[in-house]
């Protein structure tokens, strides 16, 4: 098909974007990106943020390896100031891949290294550490742990594609759900964990409520029978004990959110035209399983209980929101809009353009019902060169309160020093949305069980090799 990214000048990303209809303004101005912002006790020297991109790079037992400490060296190098540690499952059996950190007693000195060599790094090319902040997401995987899937509810369009490897079937609606016990014995698993990333030197934690993983699912779970389902206030009541708990027992350290304002429905490549657009698949309204979605037409966000979370979790002690949407594993467009799909995605359903400017509309709508927390931007990447041209406007127009960088720092890690000593990316290694990382996280055929992601394109030395073992099944 015929491709969307064809621009070469901010002139032709505006005209493009006016033509659709997209609320994407670039300016030639970047100094919005250098100031300053306060969150809790703490500065932060820049607007630019390194997001949870994870390296599926890990030991079997959950710390850090070779591959994940040089990938924090280079982000500490870059110069974003504030860096927002991957995801790091608070259990074992929560991991979404055998390879993700896992935060606990045996793996915390390990975690302590990785957070030092990102500081070191810093230290060396910046001169001070002062101004930067670094936390970590902490993560159950629910629905998409790896062993087997660990659900809070069942959900009419996501159980046929869930795949449980412990039987090699598809899950139906009579596999079991996790009880109110389990998801109480998850919330200490979470509290453990934000103690332990306190006490090595993480000065936030994120409560990790996106991309259907278990927190993000249990907002969903209207048709969850329990003190844990039905109401708003029951499906968000778990989150709210964990936020009191921290607040009490851990007061030192800050508490942020990934969270997801629209779920949507899953997509799919046509059955008899594959390499036609991805379409949803069939649905009957009302649609009850997807959070911050239209119920009615579930193809349109509706930030109604997404904006009510945000107003409770900011009286509560939440600092910042990363805003995000959709599902890595079944509505990909949605989370990270691409040129390119992954071998087994679908090719865009829109003009990813549009899908960019889903992403600055959303976030735009917390930052301006909430002026005053921080709010961090997502979907940038598809831009390219003009991603921060697109950022710097944003920043001006009070749309957004930091700039989130995911799959593009794997591309071009020191892109923060080329902006500030060229003013502009150097274009021959900026992210294309080609989809080899997301690729190589979907391949499992490594001895491991899963290949560590990165960016066979633009970093070849290491990830070229990587990439032709992940081909060579």
């Amino acid at each position: 098909m015929a491709r969307y990214f064809h621009f070469r000048t901010l002139q032709d990303v505006q005209q493009a974007a006016l033509q659709l209809g997209a609320e994407v303004v670039v300016q030639e101005d970047l100094s919005p990106l250098w100031q300053p912002i306060t969150v809790g006790p703490f500065r932060v020297g820049n607007r630019l943020c390194i997001q949870p991109m994870e390296g599926c790079d890990g030991t079997p037992e959950g710390a850090p390896g070779e591959l994940t400490l040089r990938r924090y060296q280079r982000f500490g190098a870059g110069g974003a100031k504030l860096i927002w540690g991957e995801a790091t499952a608070v259990l074992p059996e929560a991991r979404a891949n055998p390879r993700q950190l896992c935060l606990t007693p045996q793996t915390a000195p390990a975690l302590a290294h990785l957070l030092e060599t990102c500081r070191q790094a810093h230290r060396q090319v910046w001169g001070s550490d002062s101004d930067l902040l670094v936390g970590l997401q902490l993560t159950h995987s629910g629905r998409y742990s790896h062993f087997r899937p660990l659900l809070v509810m069942h959900d009419p369009l996501l159980d046929p594609l869930t795949f449980d490897r412990s039987t090699g079937r598809y899950i139906n609606s009579d596999y079991p759900l996790l009880s109110d016990d389990d998801l109480l014995r998850i919330l200490d698993a979470f509290i453990a964990a934000a103690r332990l990333a306190w006490q090595i030197g993480f000065q936030f934690v994120d409560i990790k409520q996106c991309h259907r993983y278990l927190l993000n699912e249990l907002l969903a779970a209207r048709l969850r029978p329990g003190r844990f389902g039905g109401s708003l206030e029951n499906r968000t009541q778990l989150v709210r004990l964990m936020i009191q708990r921290l607040r009490q027992e851990v007061p030192g350290l800050l508490i942020f959110t990934r969270l997801n304002v629209y779920d949507g429905v899953p997509y799919r490549a046509p059955p008899h035209a594959p390499q036609s657009p991805g379409e949803p698949w069939p649905f009957h309204t009302p649609v009850l399983t997807s959070w911050g979605t239209s119920t009615e037409d579930p193809l349109q966000p509706d930030l109604t209980e997404p904006l009510r979370w945000i107003a409770e979790m900011r009286q509560l002690g939440v600092s910042a929101v990363n805003v995000s949407m959709g599902n890595p594993y079944a509505s990909p467009h949605l989370t990270r809009p691409f040129e390119y799909p992954p071998p087994d995605g679908y090719e865009p359903p829109e003009p990813p353009l549009l899908g960019v400017a889903r992403h600055f509309r959303l976030t735009e709508m917390v930052q301006r019902t909430f002026p005053d927390l921080l709010v961090v931007g997502s979907g940038y990447s598809y831009l390219q060169e003009f991603a921060f041209h697109a950022a710097a406007a944003n920043l001006a127009q009070g749309r957004v309160s930091v700039v989130g960088v995911g799959r593009a720092a794997l591309a071009q890690p020191d892109f923060v020093l080329q902006l500030r000593q060229h003013g502009r990316l150097e274009r021959r290694r900026v992210c294309r949305t080609f989809s080899y990382c997301t690729a190589l996280m979907r391949s499992k055929h490594h001895p491991l069980g899963q290949f560590p992601t990165g960016c066979p394109p633009f970093d070849k030395e290491v990830y070229g090799p990587i990439w032709q073992q992940a081909q060579s099944r």
